[in-house]
């Protein structure tokens, strides 16, 4: 597959017609929740740093049904989950200070018998610095995404409110992350979602972490350059960290937000635009 530079025109729609159709509060045990799947009509959940390598399989009134332990991995920060037709990827990517230096994708396959998992490693080839101000960081990253034999990550640029665009091979071992090109989305983006049959890539974002977006790019893909209008669509739900989304349609989303202390769990939502 031949990758082109990616282009941004800097459209931005916003809307406010958007509702919350579903609010289901969520066990305490996540209540870190920072990524987002659906399998064979169960989702799939995980906690952010420094919780148990563990992925949560919840029914759809969002009840723990399944706890599944990944054996010999580390969750450092796991901030986002996506899947192909065999595997689940689970991001190890979370930086907030741009101080790791072990940065992984965590594989292993969708069935949930099997207890294989390997380690897809990589580093960001331009980083030269590993530290920074919180609010300057340019590679912690907490949206990842499958298209076709490549996991996209797309970073949290807190510095310039974009986000930047690596690609990984699906294959275990050690790469350089190979960044084509960058989305100005003029925001920080905190999860994401892409599906193949649309081609609409679906993020979520925040300003200034006291309010969260949708952000709706349609026909996405990584073949061609071109430019892209970006829909941004304000979450109805106040100060509430809005971490992971997984696309339903064009027009309905799963979301799922941590525990804060403006909320008394947290919480699986289903909104629609």
């Amino acid at each position: 597959m031949r990758i082109s530079i990616l282009l941004t025109l800097i459209v931005f729609q916003f809307s406010y017609s958007q509702k919350i159709t579903k609010d289901i509060s969520l066990s305490k045990t996540i209540d870190e929740t920072s990524g987002l799947e659906i399998v064979d009509d169960q989702f799939i959940t995980h906690n952010d740093s420094g919780g148990d390598p563990k992925l949560y399989y919840l029914d759809k009134k969002g009840k723990i049904v399944f706890e599944r332990t990944l054996e010999g991995v580390k969750n450092n920060d796991w901030e986002d989950i996506t899947k192909d037709d065999e595997f689940l990827y689970v991001a190890n990517m979370g930086n907030n200070f741009d101080t790791r230096k072990n940065l992984s994708i965590v594989k292993t396959p969708i069935d949930p018998s099997s207890s294989k998992v390997e380690l897809i490693e990589f580093n960001y080839p331009e980083q030269v610095k590993f530290t920074t101000a919180y609010s300057q960081s340019q590679y912690d990253a907490e949206a990842l995404i499958s298209i076709d034999d490549y996991l996209i990550i797309l970073t949290k640029n807190k510095l310039k409110k974009i986000t930047e665009i690596y690609t990984l091979p699906k294959i275990a071992g050690k790469y350089e992350a190979k960044k084509i090109g960058s989305l100005n989305t003029q925001s920080i983006i905190t999860g994401g979602d892409y599906d193949p049959n649309t081609k609409l890539l679906a993020l979520t974002g925040t300003l200034k972490f006291n309010e969260y977006y949708i952000l709706k790019i349609e026909n996405f893909d990584l073949e061609s350059k071109k430019d892209y209008k970006i829909d941004m669509y304000e979450i109805p739900i106040g100060k509430t960290q809005v971490e992971a989304i997984k696309i339903v349609d064009s027009k309905t989303f799963w979301i799922t937000s941590e525990d804060e202390s403006s909320s008394s769990s947290a919480r699986l939502m289903k909104i629609k635009l």
